[in-house]
């Protein structure tokens, strides 16, 4: 039983030894310089290293890049979280009272699950304390 290995079986060769190009087919090296390696030991930079290379600078711009934008939105939640404080430390605590009940009548399942989240949060703190 002969065996076939395809190119994926050992990165950047090919059944015949030569390197397979993106058209898939098979071209001979041109020196004694450019000979395929098998990925087990090799060193230098073969095709494996060239690729590792692309593919790290590409996600490392994609993380960089989501990196940014998380950022952005952490800084403009920021900034309405600051502006809510402020509309709080100036609000009249009657006012913010009625504004719930309120909420509390026209939301009553709403109101339920929030009262019951931030109960376990509380339950949390306090256990922790101990």
């Amino acid at each position: 039983m002969s065996q076939n290995r395809t190119s994926t079986d050992f990165p950047g060769s090919s059944p015949t030894g030569g390197q397979t190009g993106t058209s898939g087919q098979t071209s001979s090296p041109s020196s004694t310089s450019e000979r395929p390696s098998s990925g087990i030991g090799a060193t230098g930079t073969g095709p494996s290293t060239g690729t590792a290379t692309a593919l790290a600078q590409e996600y490392g711009t994609k993380i960089s890049e989501a990196a940014t934008q998380a950022k952005d939105y952490v800084s403009d939640k920021m900034t309405v979280v600051g502006d809510k404080i402020k509309e709080l430390q100036n609000a009249d605590l009657a006012e913010i009272t009625e504004n719930a009940k309120d909420y509390a009548r026209k939301n009553p399942g709403q109101a339920i699950l929030i009262s019951a989240a931030a109960g376990l949060l509380v339950g949390l703190i306090l256990r922790g304390r101990r």
